[in-house]
């Protein structure tokens, strides 16, 4: 049997702290590792608990530690802050997390699936060309004003800039006439670009049971659904309505 429970692991881009706990609640060793150290350390190590605030990169290391025989346990960050003792540093991080994580009334969160964070992916993207497009309608909006036009909002008036332009006889420079058809091949380009991300949501969560159900719900959309079994994770995580509502 080893002599440590439990090891806390402060997450970093490229180094991470360790504090290893023994059964008695004593801080028994600290290292400070890279990212291939770190796994090594962990592949040879006797099985134990590893515990981790849920934050960027939690996922992908819990799912690793199992994969090696650990048992792997996420921690909300706030839930963490408490334990956090004298000044803050990497180390007495880690050491709040192993201490965090043997409280027997401690919420913990599942690690999310590799599906589950490509959702998160796919939908990120999307969310962000989404604001690109919405900065490319708007920028178009502010250079005709600049002309003394007064472009309506939407898009189906984007769809048809061109039609609208001819309408108000207004004769422009043939230069800003090239400008807004670059900007507005820019719009069509992100609007393909927005469709080819919802695509491949729904080719994401074809055989995934649980978006399916959800989006038997009225109101729900292949979007929401995966939105929501990406945030949830494991729905055992929560007892009962009321904490799900709280989580």
């Amino acid at each position: 049997m080893s002599v440590v429970k439990v090891i806390g692991i402060d997450l970093g881009k490229s180094t991470f702290h360790l504090s290893g706990h023994d059964h008695a609640g004593r801080e028994v060793f600290r290292h400070k590792f890279s990212r291939a150290k770190l796994i090594s350390f962990l592949s040879n190590f006797p099985s134990t608990l590893i515990a981790m605030e849920a934050c960027c990169g939690s996922n992908w290391l819990a799912r690793k530690c199992i994969q090696m025989g650990h048992q792997a346990k996420l921690i909300p960050a706030q839930y963490v802050k408490p334990y956090v003792k004298t000044h803050k540093n990497d180390f007495i991080d880690a050491n709040a997390i192993a201490e965090a994580a043997t409280r027997p009334s401690m919420r913990f969160v599942s690690p999310k699936t590799e599906e589950a964070q490509l959702g998160i992916v796919i939908r990120r993207i999307r969310s962000g060309f989404i604001k690109e497009r919405t900065a490319c309608m708007s920028r178009i909006g502010s250079i005709l004003t600049e002309f003394g036009l007064s472009f309506p909002r939407g898009h189906h008036h984007m769809k048809n800039l061109f039609q609208w332009l001819a309408d108000q006889g207004e004769s422009l420079p043939a230069l800003l006439i090239a400008e807004l058809k670059s900007q507005l091949d820019y719009y069509h380009h992100l609007n393909h670009l927005i469709k080819e991300q919802e695509a491949k949501l729904k080719l994401l969560n074809k055989e995934n049971e649980v978006v399916a159900l959800l989006q038997t719900i009225p109101g729900i959309g292949p979007m929401t659904a995966s939105c929501c079994v990406s945030a949830v994770g494991d729905a055992n995580d929560f007892k009962n309505g009321r904490n799900f509502g709280h989580g």
